[in-house]
């Protein structure tokens, strides 16, 4: 019996994943996305670090099938991760900023998810069940450059990609000048609002926030 009571207790356990589009191991924008997963973990849920890297995922080619089928005709790693998203209740997204944008590796995995966005917008077809689900994401963006204009875009490319995963934009940390790898761990208080982030992003007892908490530091 107690064996049974501590498997249906896992199993409502929130599944929380954070996906790191860092080229680097360890670079800025991954090991913020670790330390909010150990804040995830803290508030007892079960969590799922994935790297991009690691897997195989090709450029969206355009071809439009998706607006047909709802789904993507590429076969690679994209199918697994497009499920691990969907399943997921929250979701934490990290990347670097390049050129004032998400990384090419965050990049290719957004486009791929147009078949998401034909799927719910074209077809008119529901994604997944979300009755008395609660879905939220979060976003971690780490840049070099001293302008905080270039949280803008992230700002806006992540609102449309969580609105196609069907998950609330809950939160962002955003923090730049930071140019050297591991240079976060010596930041007075980065490390620390990871943690506290996704803590709170894993809270199932708050509702979800009617805005963004969007936090900045340099």
């Amino acid at each position: 019996m107690l064996l049974v009571l501590i498997t249906e207790k896992a199993d409502m356990a929130l599944k929380v994943i954070g996906i790191s589009a860092s080229p680097r191991v360890n670079g800025n924008s991954d090991l913020l996305l670790r330390q909010a997963l150990a804040g995830a973990e803290s508030a007892g849920a079960r969590i799922e670090y994935l790297r991009l890297s690691d897997f195989k995922i090709a450029p969206c080619i355009e071809c439009n099938s998706c607006y047909k089928t709802g789904s993507c005709v590429v076969e690679d790693d994209y199918h697994l991760l497009s499920a691990k998203m969907l399943d997921a209740d929250r979701l934490i997204f990290a990347t670097p900023i390049f050129f004032m944008a998400v990384c090419a590796q965050a990049k290719i995995l957004i486009d791929r998810c147009q078949c998401l966005w034909a799927h719910k917008y074209v077809l008119k077809k529901p994604l997944i069940n979300t009755a008395g689900r609660d879905r939220r994401a979060m976003v971690i963006a780490v840049g070099g450059s001293k302008s905080k204009k270039m949280f803008e875009s992230i700002r806006l490319t992540m609102k449309y990609y969580f609105d196609v995963l069907d998950m609330n934009y809950a939160a962002s940390l955003f923090v730049n000048r930071m140019e050297d790898p591991g240079q976060v761990k010596k930041h007075p208080s980065a490390m620390k609002e990871a943690f506290r982030l996704g803590q709170q992003l894993a809270a199932a007892d708050t509702p979800p926030p009617e805005k963004p908490i969007d936090i900045e530091l340099t």
